[in-house]
């Protein structure tokens, strides 16, 4: 699903071009801070792409499988609301975030991620959801 992104502009709220921003890390290049990494996973919600979303996530916290085909959820907008840390020389990272969805009934999600950066890449560890 994410080629049909090519030429939109990129879900997580830049004002980039998919491609230009999430669509490099989803094709493979590591995100350099835990707020791009963020931005990524959250356009993966978006774009449906599970197999991201598993490669990013921590191995010690990530679930054994991710399937996001019976989503109840279509996540349309994303605020970042504080960082800390999570920089390019950083080993770990929370980034606090609200995820805006439609849905019955429609919502967003407030949380604080947590990143730890492993062997020079950013993971997601954990979440704390208001």
């Amino acid at each position: 699903m994410s080629g049909d992104w090519e030429g939109r502009r990129c879900p997580c709220n830049t004002g980039l071009k998919y491609e230009e921003c999430c669509g490099r890390y989803h094709a493979g290049a590591v995100a350099p801070t835990a707020e791009t990494l963020m931005r990524s996973r959250f356009t993966a919600f978006v774009v449906r792409d599970a197999e991201y979303l598993m490669r990013t996530w921590d191995p010690d916290t990530r679930p054994y499988e991710l399937t996001l085909v019976d989503l109840p959820v279509q996540f349309y907008r994303l605020d970042i609301l504080d960082v800390f840390e999570g920089g390019p020389f950083d080993t770990e990272g929370m980034v606090e975030f609200e995820a805006f969805y439609r849905g019955d009934p429609p919502g967003s999600q407030r949380e604080r991620s947590i990143f730890s950066r492993i062997d020079g890449a950013w993971f997601y560890t954990a979440g704390d959801m208001d």
